[in-house]
């Protein structure tokens, strides 16, 4: 008669693989850089976000400029010393 107990099963492969994580970061860093330069290609099909603006150190646009921003709107400071 023929022992009712299972047979411990055998695993096709190991549980760790000998390789080590190397494969799987090297695929993630590859997809990181593909991503990255889709972005930068998508960028620069659109071109600039404002094509006016440029750097610079001039005044913000509806301001007098020049005097580090104290501009108080149009006020008439001769009418204040009245």
């Amino acid at each position: 008669m023929k022992d009712a107990r299972p047979e411990p099963a055998t695993p096709d492969r190991p549980d760790a693989s000998p390789r080590g994580p190397l494969p799987g970061l090297a695929g993630f860093l590859m997809l990181l850089a593909a991503l990255l330069a889709a972005s930068y290609a998508v960028g620069t099909l659109a071109g600039p976000v404002a094509p006016g603006l440029h750097p610079g150190y001039s005044a913000p646009a509806g301001t007098s400029g020049g005097d580090g921003g104290t501009d108080m709107g149009g006020m008439d400071m001769e009418e204040m010393s009245r």
